[in-house]
């Protein structure tokens, strides 16, 4: 009599808890910040923004360091991004400024609320060209601007004009058009920006260094929404210098034509 088969162990099926809690909480803040632009509290929602950025950024390091990263983690961690810097942003940008665009005309309304759709567009698509290079691209640099740093822009731009300056966005909606616009169109780019992911964020740094993220931290503490508007703008803005600058090169490397 042949033996009967050994039914063979289940497979263990589950999600690891710790890295998809913090992109979990990432989500809630984009959530929130959604919520927070519809009831006209636009500095706490750009805060919002910028909580689920800093969340973004710990969840695959502490997957990475503990273990427990899954392609599940990475679907999850790319559906959070484009609610908390695709949606949420244009968002946040149409309830503060574009929708005002509406008491110009109708043409002009429809433009207000198509820059909100085309900025939340090229956040998806960014994320799923980000997806399916991230393999084959060198990691010291993104291709296109990241959706955390374009949200970072948009956040920043709101929360230094909504808290600092006093001023609404009904009085400045061309000029949130024309940073909705191009922070869009730089995230679907080939413009190339640095990742930052060769500091030596763990190793030995000279002394100066300290110094420096030591003054950072403190302009942050007296002015924060000031210091990520400059921050954000500055880094926006290197990907298309540097792109003119290495033309530039380019141009005088080569040599001139000889005549016949």
């Amino acid at each position: 009599m042949d033996n009967p088969e050994i039914p063979s162990t289940p497979r263990r099926r589950g999600i690891y808890l710790l890295p998809n809690l913090f992109t979990s909480g990432g989500l809630f803040a984009g959530f929130y910040a959604i919520i927070a632009a519809s009831q006209g509290r636009f500095s706490e929602a750009s805060i919002a923004v910028f909580v689920a950025a800093v969340l973004d950024g710990l969840d695959g390091r502490i997957a990475r360091l503990t273990g427990t990263q899954s392609e599940f983690g990475v679907q999850y961690d790319s559906l959070a991004d484009l609610v908390s810097f695709g949606m949420a942003p244009a968002l946040v940008m149409y309830h503060w400024s574009l929708s005002s665009l509406q008491f110009s005309g109708p043409v002009a309304g429809k433009i207000g609320w198509a820059a909100a759709f085309l900025y939340a567009a090229c956040a998806a698509l960014r994320l799923a060209r980000f997806n399916t290079q991230v393999g084959v691209v060198d990691k010291r640099w993104f291709i296109g601007l990241a959706s955390p740093a374009a949200a970072a822009v948009m956040m920043s731009f709101i929360w230094t004009l909504d808290s600092r300056l006093n001023m609404s966005g009904a009085q400045v909606p061309w000029l949130a058009l024309g940073v909705t616009v191009v922070a869009g169109l730089l995230m679907v780019s080939r413009v190339r920006y640095t990742s930052f992911k060769s500091l030596p964020f763990g190793g030995r740094v000279p002394f100066v260094t300290v110094l420096l993220a030591l003054g950072l931290l403190l302009l942050l503490a007296i002015d924060t929404a000031r210091v990520l508007l400059a921050g954000s703008t500055l880094y926006l803005l290197s990907g298309p210098v540097g792109w003119i600058w290495g033309r530039i090169k380019r141009g005088r490397a080569t040599p001139p034509a000889s005549g016949g």
